[in-house]
C-alpha cells in the first residue's frame, strides 16, 4: 500500500514539473559542444512547499504511515495497556519545586508519605530511598479523592495514573554551596527540551505568572510565533504554555 501511494506521488510531482518548467528555450550554438538545450530556470513561488503538498495530496495526510518512514500501525497486542505515565528529572530543593508546581501550575503531589497525607490531602505520594539518600515526587492534574487510603495502593494507583512529572531529589543538594544544578537540556549539549500545559488562555496564565515572580523564557507576543510562551521552574526546567483556541493558529502554516 505505501510502496503504491510512493509511485503515485513521485508520478505526480514528475508531471507537475514537467508543466511548471515548460518555458522558452535558448538552443546552444553549433560551436557547443553539447547539443542539450538551456530551460530558462521556472519562477515558481515555494516550491518546496509545492512539492510537499504534491506529496501529501496523493499518500494522505502528514500523519499517515506513507508519510512517516519508521510508524508502525501492526501494533503488538502486548502493548494495548501500556500508557505513557510520567516524565522524570532532577531537582535540587523539594520545597521550592513543590511549591512551584502545587501553587503556580495547580498540580497535586503524589507523596509516598502515611503521615503527610492524613496532614495535608494534596500530598499523595512520596517514596523515599534512605539507603541510597533521593527521594521521588510524583505530580499531576489528578481527582485526589479517588486515590486509596493505603499506602501501598495507592503507590499503585499513582502509578496507573497518566502524563505525571517525576522529581528526583539527591539528599542534600538544596543545602550544598557548591551545587551548581542540573542540565535542563537547552544549551549544548541539547536533549531533553520542556514540558508543556495546557491552560485555560495563555494570556491570562502568563499575566497571573508575571504577579506570581515565575521567569519567563518568551512571553505570548515575543518572537515569531504568537501565542505561546516558555516559562522555568525552579531548577531552570522550560515549561511551554498554550490554550487550545490560539495552538492551531500558531501552528498553521506547519499543519
Amino acid at each position: 500500500m505505501a510502496a503504491s501511494l510512493t509511485k503515485t506521488a513521485i508520478s505526480q510531482i514528475l508531471r507537475s514539473t514537467i508543466l511548471i518548467t515548460k518555458c522558452p528555450v535558448s538552443k546552444i550554438p553549433s560551436s557547443s559542444i553539447s547539443p542539450f538545450p538551456i530551460i530558462t530556470k521556472p519562477k515558481v513561488p515555494n516550491f518546496p512547499k509545492f512539492i510537499a503538498s504534491q506529496v501529501m495530496a496523493s499518500s494522505g495526510s502528514k500523519e499517515s504511515p506513507a508519510n512517516n518512514p519508521g510508524l508502525n500501525t501492526n501494533l503488538d497486542d502486548a502493548t494495548k495497556g501500556y500508557i505513557l505515565q510520567q516524565t522524570m528529572y532532577r531537582i535540587k530543593d523539594p520545597e521550592a519545586s513543590l511549591k512551584f508546581y502545587s501553587e503556580v501550575l495547580g498540580m497535586s503531589c503524589f507523596l509516598l508519605c502515611f503521615l503527610l497525607f492524613f496532614l495535608n490531602r494534596r500530598l499523595l505520594k512520596r517514596l523515599d530511598f534512605p539507603d541510597m539518600q533521593f527521594s521521588l515526587y510524583f505530580l499531576g492534574y489528578e481527582d485526589t479523592s479517588s486515590a486509596p487510603s493505603d499506602p501501598v495502593e495507592r503507590t499503585s494507583w499513582t502509578f496507573g495514573r497518566k502524563a505525571t512529572i517525576e522529581l528526583t531529589h539527591n539528599w542534600g543538594t538544596e543545602k550544598d554551596p557548591d551545587f551548581k544544578g542540573y542540565h535542563n537540556g537547552n544549551s549544548d549539549p541539547r536533549g531533553f527540551g520542556h514540558i508543556g500545559i495546557t491552560v485555560d488562555d495563555t494570556y491570562k496564565a502568563c499575566q497571573r505568572f508575571e504577579r506570581l515572580g515565575v521567569e519567563f523564557v518568551k512571553k505570548p507576543d515575543d518572537g515569531k510565533m504568537k501565542g505561546i510562551a516558555f516559562i522555568k521552574d525552579p531548577d531552570g526546567y522550560w515549561i511551554e504554555i498554550f490554550d487550545t483556541k490560539t495552538i492551531g493558529g500558531v501552528a498553521a502554516d506547519a499543519a
